[in-house]
């Protein structure tokens, strides 16, 4: 049986083996970065029952991905990649935050992230907003920058579902078949996002934005933003 030859090639290793696993690595549930516990607002909209079937999920996720922190996420991502050393970026991603438990979801995970890689594959463990520290290792692992946002679209939205799952409650197919209705627009959001300057970011996910905010006072929580 004839084996493909593999699309990318670094040296003697391919990417597939390599680059790829590496970020299915960073970015999948099981890294230590808490994700479980953050709804991103979602947990707010299921309560006042904006999101409540695997219609309603998608395009909640959707306008996120497109208009709010998936896009400016993307964005913070790529300027970190190319300017790992900015310490003006990073300062922004958290300036940026719309609410207190927002700022906190960014804060702790980039923390945990940067301390887990460095200590696992090597790198530095500054504490930056989340897109800032999986910039920076990508760029110090020399993983392609358009396969890393891909990756961290992939996992935020797949985080959101499985909130979801939890919580509407939907079945785990309900949850696949939306993740892949989103596929399609986590390589337009990195390609975006990979030519768009610092001055580009603005969003305009602004229920999602104010969720966030009431999921601050909200009276039964399972998730902390």
């Amino acid at each position: 049986m004839r084996i493909p030859t593999p699309i990318f090639q670094v040296g003697t290793r391919t990417l597939m083996s390599d680059h790829l696993l590496k970020l299915a690595s960073w970015l999948s549930p099981s890294f230590p970065v808490g994700a479980f516990t953050y709804s991103h607002g979602l947990e707010t909209a299921i309560a006042d029952g904006a999101v409540h079937d695997p219609a309603s999920l998608q395009h909640w996720i959707t306008d996120v991905l497109e208009h709010g922190a998936g896009r400016t996420d993307a964005i913070f991502l790529a300027h970190a990649y190319r300017a790992p050393e900015d310490a003006e970026i990073a300062e922004l991603a958290f300036a940026l935050a719309p609410s207190a438990e927002r700022l906190l979801e960014t804060e702790a995970q980039g923390a945990a992230f940067a301390e887990t890689t460095a200590a696992a594959w090597g790198g530095a463990a500054a504490p930056v907003a989340y897109p800032i520290a999986v910039g920076r290792a990508a760029a110090t692992h020399e993983i392609p920058l358009l396969q890393t946002v891909e990756f961290f679209l992939h996992a935020f939205a797949s985080n959101l579902i499985s909130a979801a799952v939890r919580l509407v409650p939907l079945g785990q197919t309900d949850g696949q078949r939306v993740l892949a209705a989103l596929t399609p627009i986590f390589e337009v959001i990195a390609t975006d996002a990979m030519a768009a300057d610092l001055d580009d970011i603005g969003g305009c996910a602004i229920a999602s934005d104010i969720a966030s905010m009431r999921h601050e006072t909200l009276s039964v929580r399972l998730f902390r933003s």
